[in-house]
């Protein structure tokens, strides 16, 4: 094969990108596999989901068919994906067409008459019809330029979506002689050799973008049942400003199962929300109804299984939402980096809970053994993300890239408020190892401990204690006045686990006393410190030493507890301590006075306004 020119090669892909597509720079990673192709070699391109792969062989299939070389061929695994890349190509003035089941015969002659007379710059065909005879003929009687293989990480097993046709893509290389490049959003170190080997690559370059989404906040929420995931999910669809009918911006919600998928776009439409729903269990018609429904704004959020996958591609994706685990961080990462493609920032919330891995065992029954096995070590990997307290965005570069060398993004919940996301894992841990021995600090720690509760201005709870003596920041540590404590930070080394232990052992020891039965403080035997005021330092008078609640805090909490009763949440669900303190302090007669509350959000308020206003009027008289 000849070989273009590289020099012009680059000064036509520049142009191209200007001319045709509009974009003025390449962006990372589309540069290398461009070149590469120009030049003859094959190639392996790995880019996150929104950076831009179609790039890497739409403009040399431009630059290729102006240069008379033929036109490329697009291995697609999905018809609608094949349908917007054409429309998007065609709105451009390039050539382009799909052959695919959905159309009539006489569409699909007509198509294959401008492929072989050479009038199409781009055809897309998917894997199962490129490998039969009748199509390995017309390649063979017409002038190719390259070969496209999209979402090439279905030709491994150890991908998350493995299919069987694109096994044999590597026969197209017996009929044409031509550069290929294989693409994915979503491919291991492993995934990628296996790509490599299976299409029989010839020292392809391999090019790696940078994963990094530095506009989006990945999240998670340890939750086991559904009551709390609909609030978590209502409440991360309000902060993206959907409920409203109309405005910019959109959300989808997926869930694992079609079941689900219908029961939470109920629940989302009885909230409020402008509310769609798809699956494969729906027909074309409805389906396609839904899509073009989301398309054009008339429901501003979408419940969907995986279903809903490849090719969607949506700019002002506010918010993704998986209510259930999916069964791999390749699927999750690829679903997930639908949001934010516009640069604006967008939200990413995992609600996980250990019932999402057996729903995805479940579904996956039928598995031969080595298909079980990565199945597993699949469920581990989202487990760990899932589960862990270091950077979301570090935890999920390292997994496609091998490497460990990545700055923490800043944004993820792990980064913004890491004392929460230790709390909601030792919660966790709390349910589900109950009674698990942890190791008692030394003598020298132990009289930190002791130092620091001498020091304290007023007695704290064992749990804000150990965090202050980690170093924490959080708020919690500003109002109970712990930032100023001289021991802040000392056990930064320690767990935050192994600190409560040793203060539970100087309580047993006699060295500590807990005050209070309901929200116990520590302090030390016959401290004269005053107690605190009320739950989570409310507000309150002290009397004899004992604290009393105010009666809008006392109101307050005992309407949470109902509340929480009723809805099947947790109390810190319906809203915390630290809103309730101030809630008593500012003391709101209006919505838009609650609007400045603290953990107020527009859900609670829209839920539970009128109830606090009502406490609130009867203690202002």
């Amino acid at each position: 094969m000849d070989v273009l020119d590289l020099a012009c090669s680059e000064l036509d892909a520049r142009a191209v990108l200007r001319e045709v597509f509009g974009h003025s720079e390449f962006r990372a990673g589309q540069r290398d596999a461009i070149d590469a192709v120009l030049a003859g070699r094959d190639a392996v391109v790995l880019l996150p989901t929104g950076a831009g792969k179609s790039s890497c062989y739409q403009v040399p299939a431009v630059v290729a068919a102006r240069a008379g070389r033929g036109t490329t061929v697009v291995i697609s695994p999905l018809i609608a994906l094949m349908n917007d890349q054409v429309s998007g190509l065609t709105g451009r003035g390039i050539p382009a067409a799909a052959i695919h089941s959905h159309q009539e015969p006489e569409e699909q002659r007509e198509i294959i008459g401008q492929f072989v007379r050479g009038e199409l710059t781009v055809l897309y065909v998917s894997p199962e019809r490129a490998v039969l005879p009748g199509f390995k003929g017309l390649l063979g009687r017409t002038r190719i330029a390259m070969i496209a293989i999209d979402e090439a990480h279905c030709v491994s097993q150890w991908g998350h979506d493995f299919r069987p046709e694109y096994m044999r893509l590597r026969e197209l290389r017996e009929v044409v002689d031509v550069p290929t490049i294989a693409l994915t959003a979503t491919a291991t170190p492993r995934v990628m050799d296996e790509v490599v080997r299976s299409l029989e690559l010839r020292a392809p370059a391999i090019v790696r973008g940078d994963f990094r989404r530095p506009n989006l906040a990945f999240e998670v929420s340890l939750l086991r049942s559904d009551e709390p995931r609909f609030a978590a999910t209502i409440e991360a669809l309000e902060r993206a400003g959907l409920r409203q009918r109309s405005g910019y911006g959109r959300g989808i919600v997926y869930c694992s199962t079609r079941k689900k998928t219908e029961t939470v776009a109920d629940r989302l439409t009885s909230a409020g929300f402008s509310v769609g729903y798809y699956h494969a269990g729906r027909t074309a018609l409805a389906r396609e109804r839904a899509v073009t429904s989301f398309a054009l704004g008339k429901t501003r959020v979408l419940v969907a299984t995986s279903a809903f996958g490849m090719g969607v591609d949506y700019p002002d994706v506010r918010v993704i939402v998986h209510f259930q685990a999916p069964g791999s961080l390749e699927a999750y990462y690829q679903e997930a980096g639908r949001a934010g493609r516009d640069g604006e920032p967008g939200t990413c919330l995992l609600l996980f809970g250990q019932a999402d891995l057996m729903t995805q065992r479940r579904l996956s029954q039928g598995s031969s053994g080595k298909n079980e096995q990565r199945g597993e070590e699949a469920l581990r990997a989202i487990e760990r993300y899932a589960t862990g307290a270091t950077c979301r965005q570090r935890v999920l570069c390292a997994h496609f890239t091998g490497t460990l060398d990545h700055v923490a993004c800043e944004r993820c919940d792990a980064c913004v408020d890491p004392d929460r996301v230790r709390a909601a894992h030792a919660e966790r841990d709390d349910d589900d190892d109950a009674g698990a021995p942890v190791a008692v600090l030394a003598s020298a720690e132990q009289q930190i401990i002791l130092d620091a509760i001498g020091q304290l201005p007023r007695p704290v709870g064992k749990l804000n204690l150990a965090r202050a003596l980690r170093g924490s920041q959080s708020k919690a540590m500003s109002a109970n006045g712990l930032l100023r404590l001289p021991q802040h930070g000392h056990l930064a080394a320690v767990s935050e686990d192994a600190i409560v232990a040793t203060i539970e052992q100087l309580i047993r020891e006699r060295k500590l006393v807990r005050r209070g039965k309901k929200y116990p403080t520590v302090t030390l035997p016959g401290a004269t410190t005053s107690a605190p005021r009320g739950r989570g330092q409310a507000g309150g008078s002290t009397r004899g030493g004992r604290a009393t609640a105010t009666g809008i805090a006392r109101d307050l909490d005992a309407y949470r507890r109902k509340m929480a009763r009723q809805l099947k949440w947790k109390a810190y669900m319906v809203f915390q301590r630290a809103t309730i303190a101030a809630i008593e302090k500012q003391r709101p007669t209006s919505h838009e006075a609650l609007a400045r509350i603290p953990g107020l959000g527009v859900s609670r308020i829209a839920r539970f306004g009128d109830d606090i206003l009502a406490v609130v009027r009867r203690h202002n008289g």
